[in-house]
């Protein structure tokens, strides 16, 4: 702890001098989205070391242009690049407590955290929270990209290849690099407003940034954004009995009561941003700095109370309540960084730290056990995790065989993670004892005094890494990357890539390597106890439903170990074709086989064995979930992109691109700790194995055309959502089918400053396939509430003014 306060006071103080730049150690490159950055010579992920341009590497790699994110007005950096990249899934959610103000996002159809998000190349912090709810990646946590305002992003590199022999732990799926403008001068300003075809959803959003010089060859680049969105609700009528039988009749106040009670739909927030980033000349080297803080409020329903439940106190809410979950989410990061020649190595010296807070509120509530005297607001806890990184580069070209030159690399890292709970206040979890009723603030449970926990962890890691370009023809790259943990020991994974140009036009390329993800914070050390209904066939009945980590007293009877790390074996293969008039093509397939994936499991109960009773006896929880080293996967997949601007004379330029990507995932094997032997079916049921198999499209896909005729440009895109599958928990497998979203802008430029902008999107107002109507909740919850790909808000316009300086 010690030396984290050390380096975060140097940090900050090299944050106050105001003098900081971008680390230039950036992703790996395959296709551009714009013909000016296909051009560009750019340092890349996936290559530490050598200056490539689009289709030129090893790997494949999307590079999506800061105008690109927005050609579509679509304001989350999340949602823009999932419309950008088909292999990116950031499906919707609702109803599903702290993951409808953090929505979980994946690569390739794995998990959220198997995804590496690096800012500038450096490492970014995850979410503090856990995805608990029937989402994808239940029991994971992931990066908030939209706590990164696209106002500040230059382009984002999406590398969809294992690193971990590169970067470390998560790069299983690939790689996410945020790459922040850098401008020195000039800036914008935009402001935008729109609404969903029913009328809700209503946002407006201002932002811009503005370039700065520092010193004579430095700049100092300032983000910032104000975002606010209100709801939308696609709910069904609630057609139930609200209120107690009056002398056995229905209370007269049914043929009045507003029975669109619930809120199923986006939720409604407000977020503010600020982002820095900055270089300076400083002796005979670079001193860089970048880093923001992001803090966004919002608010969703859970279940209606009505007023007939024993969860409502009529004094309190004659007619039944909608509780409201209004966390507020804070993220704070900062790097610092120094880069110098030392004779003819080049030297990068980092560090960097960031803060995630997810702070759980609950409004329109109570805590039915204490009765009619209980308040309607509670503070329910809070999570925050944080992470410390330093990190030394070195690099330089040596002499190799046949007249070339070997790029070496290579470097150390220590990362400190942090994780924490902190109790609420203890209204929202007392039991008040009044009438048998159920305790706890309703809508979520604050969390307990037990459940608090302030652990952290730190692993130190050192790499080398070559390259080399053999012939004019042949080019090949190798990595090994050695991990020591203080929690669960060391780990050696490495990389081996290849490319061989069969002509000036087609190229061959394939890569191989071992990866590894460490058991995030939150999965160690996450715990809980709150009541949940539950359904045994009975009826939904109140039970103390526990969630314990690996070091409890629980886990520790029922044989369950600490975790391990997630191993991962990737091979990938392509084609790449750049020639023809411009025009380029790439086909890359892969292969990614994991052994020991972290799940969080099903409920185990006493009833289930003697073993789970025993374990169960003195924690005072009716059931208990765990996070387990469980089951092996493959993932296979093709990747396809293909892009060609076409000029057209008199009529202008016209800019096209398709890209498709298919992704599958199998289960190869299910294990199981000894003692919870033969309950596979409690901890790993249908419901989980559809959710990691089949809960996200395994095709998905865009066609777009963008027309530029003078000062004119006009955007036409095809977005397809292939099938997914859900299953419930009486193993009712629902398919939902594929459908195509169609998204219509116009800009016009009046003058080099000053812009404005149009559109809709999608366009027919496409919704999900509506659940089976034994799955709606008595009609309520007509679309499903996770996993929707595009959402089920329908079609929605807007409108976009920029001026530019």
């Amino acid at each position: 702890m010690h030396l984290k306060k050390s380096l975060v006071a140097m940090m900050s103080a090299g944050v106050a001098t105001s003098v900081a730049g971008f680390s230039t150690t950036v992703v790996a490159q395959e296709q551009s989205t714009s013909t000016v950055e296909a051009q560009e010579r750019i340092q890349v992920i996936g290559s530490r070391l050598s200056m490539r341009t689009a289709t030129d590497g090893t790997a494949p790699v999307d590079i999506i242009t800061g105008e690109d994110l927005t050609a579509s007005g679509i304001t989350e950096t999340a949602r823009a690049l999932q419309y950008a990249v088909p292999s990116f899934n950031f499906p919707s959610s609702s109803v599903t407590d702290g993951s409808d103000a953090v929505r979980p996002a994946s690569l390739r159809g794995l998990s959220p955290d198997h995804t590496l998000v690096l800012v500038n190349g450096k490492r970014r912090h995850m979410s503090a929270l856990v995805h608990l709810s029937g989402t994808t990646g239940r029991g994971s946590s992931n990066v908030d990209l939209n706590a990164i305002p696209i106002s500040s992003i230059k382009r984002i590199e999406v590398l969809r290849d294992g690193a971990a022999a590169l970067y470390g732990s998560d790069a299983i799926a690939g790689v996410i690099n945020i790459v922040l403008k850098d401008q020195s001068e000039g800036g914008s300003v935009t402001v935008n407003s729109g609404q969903t075809y029913e009328g809700d959803g209503e946002q407006y959003k201002v932002h811009g940034n503005v370039g700065l010089e520092l010193g004579d060859d430095g700049h100092l680049t300032l983000s910032a954004e104000y975002h606010h969105k209100n709801k939308t609700n696609r709910a069904g009528p609630d057609p139930r009995q609200q209120y107690p039988l009056v002398d056995g009749e229905p209370d007269p106040r049914e043929a009045t009561f507003d029975r669109f009670n619930h809120h199923v739909g986006a939720a409604e927030f407000e977020n503010k941003a600020l982002f820095a980033n900055a270089s300076v000349g400083l002796g005979e080297g670079e001193l860089y700095a970048f880093g923001g803080v992001s803090d966004r409020t919002s608010q969703s329903g859970a279940f209606y109370r009505r007023a007939l439940d024993s969860r409502n106190i009529l004094e309190v809410y004659p007619d039944g309540f909608l509780p409201l979950l209004t966390p507020d989410t804070r993220d704070t990061s900062a790097y610092v960084g120094y880069k110098f020649d030392i004779g003819q190595w080049r030297v990068d010296a980092s560090t960097g730290y960031g803060e995630s807070e997810f702070h759980y509120r609950v409004e329109n509530s109570i805590n039915a056990s204490i009765g009619p005297s209980s308040q309607t607001q509670f503070d329910a806890g809070t999570l925050i995790t944080d992470e410390l990184n330093a990190t030394v580069d070195v690099s330089r070209f040596v002499p190799f065989v046949n007249n070339s030159d070997l790029s070496v690399a290579f470097g150390v890292s220590y990362r400190e993670n942090s994780y924490q709970i902190r109790a609420g206040e203890q209204a929202s979890y007392r039991d008040g004892g009044y009438a048998d009723r159920p305790a706890g603030s309703q809508g979520f449970t604050g969390f307990k005094p037990a459940s608090e926990v302030d652990e952290s962890r730190d692993n130190t890691g050192v790499y080398v890494e070559v390259e080399n370009m053999l012939t004019a023809n042949f080019q090949w790259g190798a990595a090994v990357r050695y991990e020591d943990y203080s929690d669960f020991g060391s780990h050696t994974s490495w990389k081996l890539s290849g490319r061989y140009d069969l002509t000036d036009e087609w190229a061959l390329r394939a890569t191989a390597n071992t990866g590894f993800r460490a058991p995030s914070v939150q999965q160690l050390y996450f715990s809980n106890i709150s009541t949940l209904f539950i359904d045994r066939g009975n009826g939904l009945q109140p039970e103390q439903s526990g969630t314990f980590n690996n070091i409890s007293t629980v886990a520790r009877e029922l044989g369950i170990n600490g975790l391990e790390p997630e191993q991962s074996r990737s091979f990938s293969g392509g084609i790449v074709y750049n020639g023809y008039e411009g025009f380029t093509l790439t086909i890359d397939a892969f292969q990614i086989e994991i052994e020991d994936r972290i799940i969080l499991s099903g409920d185990v109960s006493p009833q289930d064995s003697a073993a789970v009773a025993d374990a169960l006896a003195a924690s005072g929880a009716d059931n208990a979930r765990f996070f387990v080293n469980a089951v092996d996967t493959t993932s296979r997949g093709i990747d396809v992109v293909a892009a060609k601007t076409f000029q057209l004379a008199e009529l202008g330029e016209l800019r096209t691109q398709m890209a498709y990507g298919y992704n599958k995932t199998e289960i190869d094997d299910v294990n199981l700790p000894a003692l919870l032997d033969g309950l596979e079916d409690s901890l790993f049921d249908g419901v989980e194995r559809t959710r990691m198999t089949r809960s996200v499209p395994q095709n998905s896909g865009s066609i777009a055309f963008t027309h530029t005729l003078s000062a004119l440009e006009t955007r036409l895109a095809f977005n397809y959502f292939g099938d997914y599958v859900l299953e419930n928990s009486q193993g009712v497998r629902t398919e939902y089918g594929a459908k195509w979203i169609t998204d219509l802008s116009a800009k016009y430029r009046f003058s080099p400053q000053l812009s404005v902008s149009a559109g809709v999107q999608n366009l027919f107002d496409e919704y999900p396939d509506k659940q089976p109507e034994g799955s709606q909740f008595n009609g309520i919850f007509m679309y499903p509430l996770t996993n929707a790909p595009f959402g089920f808000n329908g079609g929605y316009y807007y409108a976009e003014l920029t001026y530019r300086f």
